[in-house]
């Protein structure tokens, strides 16, 4: 857990995490009080997400003005990611509440709005109705249900039960064998978008991606604000990936509905080669769901979710997610302080670094690509304290977390947003600060940053990386080496 420490000012600030994995973490009933936002960010978050599935917008607004507080409060940027419901489809309801669908018999799915029964149900989605297929199929309440199509027309989805069991009102329904026509983007997402927009939240999660064009609808409605985070959740996704890795600004491995639609055993090789591609193409990934589901009601997790965590840790993951363990369970603070010391643990395990590295990221045919790659093995081998990188877009940040580096990467930027974002960049501690104007005003004040944030000491050294002329975008050009006296802060005060 990072110790609080005090600024000049006498403002609360705290160390870097000493970890580079980054925590995003869920709001909820169970932590959306300024109080408890605090205590999961003293634990170890670094990002919140809010989920627009739940809650209204007023609720949403008073989280990230206390969010935005605690920033001010820290002296940290803070990313915000408002995660979009997305077109969840549903079946209507029952006489009765629910009904039994028997194992191994059929049932109906129709477009007849009456309440149904143990033998049918309203399916209040025209467009699966003629595009679904003899063999297909389709899982109700999380896979709980399993039915298989035997005929389908304009009117009625006949099927047999593979797995029977208690059925109720408004449950959800997956197709995993169809791409099912509709956007990804409902009524509700549009408005919680332009919502989300005018918060100023950092990244924007779209759910239930099925094809590249659902991301550029998304894009327009951003207008330019924000970062896209496209959650992979559909196997129609994973037969896309490549284009949709390319269209967004970062991924989300959502194994919740992956898990439903896919086999069990198929998901965890498919998690490492979501990660393994967009850790290639430096873009952050975020690994989420379930990763610490039994800590929502017991104050310690099992072993296998400890091994679940520490797996995407080694695989070199950018982030790990608390869902309802943050949200809605007892123990919330509990369960970002195990997260954190599992990821400490396992960034100190000398076979790490050999493990993120395993995946080959060879760097673009760039200037700075290729400096960018330079900074890690000039800190394998030198002794070097940290990389400082001078970012206004937070591209430059990227190229060289995608190396995944030995030393922390301290980010200076001009930009808050861009400050923001970073928060679920891999090794990154960003800091927003006022823009430089020379070689030797970006030397001083990398220095000073270093000393200031704990990253150095007296007689160590820094990595800076830069562009010049400084303030142009995508200028990457310039390496140095710097040594620290130690009296850099003090000299600057005087």
């Amino acid at each position: 857990m990072a110790k609080p420490l005090k600024e000049r000012d006498g403002a609360p600030k705290l160390d870097p995490r000493g970890r580079k994995v980054k925590i995003l973490a869920t709001v909820g009933p169970a932590s959306r009080s300024p109080e408890m936002l605090a205590r999961l960010f003293r634990a170890g978050v670094d990002a919140f997400r809010v989920n627009m599935s739940h809650g209204e917008h007023e609720t949403h607004a008073e989280t990230i003005k206390a969010i935005r507080a605690m920033e001010k409060e820290f002296h940290r940027p803070i990313a915000i990611l408002a995660d979009l419901q997305g077109p969840k489809l549903r079946v209507g309801k029952f006489k009765n509440g629910e009904a039994v669908i028997r194992h191994s018999g059929h049932f109906t799915l129709d477009r007849n709005p009456e309440p149904g029964d143990h033998t049918r149900v309203e399916l209040p989605h025209p467009e699966l109705f003629g595009l679904l297929e003899k063999g297909q199929r389709l899982l109700i309440n999380d896979g709980k249900i399993r039915l298989k199509v035997i005929r389908a027309d304009e009117n009625e989805i006949l099927c047999s039960a593979e797995v029977g069991g208690v059925i109720s009102d408004r449950k959800g329904v997956n197709v995993p064998d169809a791409e099912v026509p509709i956007p990804a983007l409902t009524e509700k997402d549009r408005r919680d978008l332009a919502f989300a927009v005018q918060q100023g939240v950092d990244w924007i999660g779209l759910s239930f991606v099925q094809r590249p064009e659902d991301l550029a609808e998304a894009r327009k409605l951003m207008g330019g604000y924000g970062a896209l985070c496209a959650k992979i959740e559909k196997p129609m996704a994973v037969r896309r990936l490549d284009e949709i890795i390319e269209l967004s600004d970062g991924i989300m491995v959502a194994r919740g509905d992956l898990g439903v639609e896919l086999e069990p055993q198929e998901v965890p090789p498919l998690q490492k080669q979501i990660v393994n591609k967009t850790r290639t193409a430096g873009k952050p990934v975020i690994v989420a769901t379930q990763m610490l589901e039994s800590m929502i009601e017991s104050p310690a997790p099992t072993r296998a979710e400890v091994s679940d965590v520490a797996n995407a840790v080694y695989d070199g993951a950018d982030a790990v997610m608390l869902s309802a363990e943050t949200a809605a369970g007892e123990w919330p603070e509990e369960a970002v302080t195990i997260m954190h010391r599992i990821a400490r643990q396992v960034e100190s395990d000398e076979a790490y670094l050999p493990r993120v590295r395993f995946l080959d990221t060879p760097p673009d045919r760039t200037t700075a690509d290729a400096l960018a790659h330079a900074c890690m093995t000039v800190a394998d081998t030198v002794a070097i304290s940290a990389i400082t990188v001078f970012t206004g877009s937070g591209s430059t940040a990227r190229r060289v977390a995608r190396e995944r580096p030995s030393v922390p990467m301290m980010v200076l930027t001009p930009s808050m947003k861009t400050a923001r974002r970073l928060a679920l960049l891999w090794g990154a501690h960003a800091v927003a600060t006022k823009d430089i104007g020379s070689f030797e005003e970006m030397i001083a004040k990398g220095k000073r940053m270093a000393l200031r944030h704990r990253f150095a000491a007296a007689g160590s050294k820094l990595i800076a990386l830069a562009g010049v002329p400084f303030g142009t975008p995508g200028s990457t050009n310039l390496m140095h080496v710097v040594s620290i006296a130690g009296d850099e802060l003090e000299k600057h005060e005087g």
